[in-house]
């Protein structure tokens, strides 16, 4: 009986573990001081390897900044005081759906584009509070003041 247990422990665990893998968008590259990755009321604190999931918010405080690869290979980098969220992402080449959509809400983003960009660039929109952001190109930086 105990081994049936712990095997529907482990069993339970491993799901969980390849579900976690399979909605991760991407993972933190770099990260310096107080990073956090706010989902709902959770503010997890992001190191390296951390994934990353379609709708949190990557928050850096005073002296926080990260770095962040997608699956595409399309890297963001953030400053301090900075709050970006990841709205939309689909990245399945072979059944054409391709889709980056992403909210800088404040501080500073530098746009490296990975393959979304480069095979749909229509795909790939940033938002600001004031404005959206189009990417027709390879890379750019963005700021906003709030």
């Amino acid at each position: 009986m105990k081994i049936v247990f712990l095997c529907l422990i482990w069993l339970s665990c491993a799901a969980g573990s390849v579900r976690a893998e399979q909605s991760a968008i991407g993972y933190v590259k770099t990260v310096a001081d107080a990073t956090v990755i706010v989902e709902g009321d959770l503010q997890i604190p992001a190191v390296l390897g951390s994934p990353i999931r379609v709708g949190q918010v990557i928050k850096t405080d005073e002296r926080g900044a990260a770095g962040i690869t997608l699956k595409d290979n399309t890297v963001l980098s953030i400053g301090p005081n900075t709050e970006l969220e990841i709205k939309a992402y689909q990245f399945e080449p072979q059944q054409e759906r391709l889709e980056l959509n992403a909210s800088l809400l404040k501080g500073t983003l530098q746009y490296i584009s990975g393959v979304i960009a480069k095979l749909k660039p229509e795909a790939v929109t940033l938002k600001t509070p004031s404005g959206v952001i189009a990417v027709r190109g390879t890379r750019f930086l963005a700021k906003v003041d709030p």
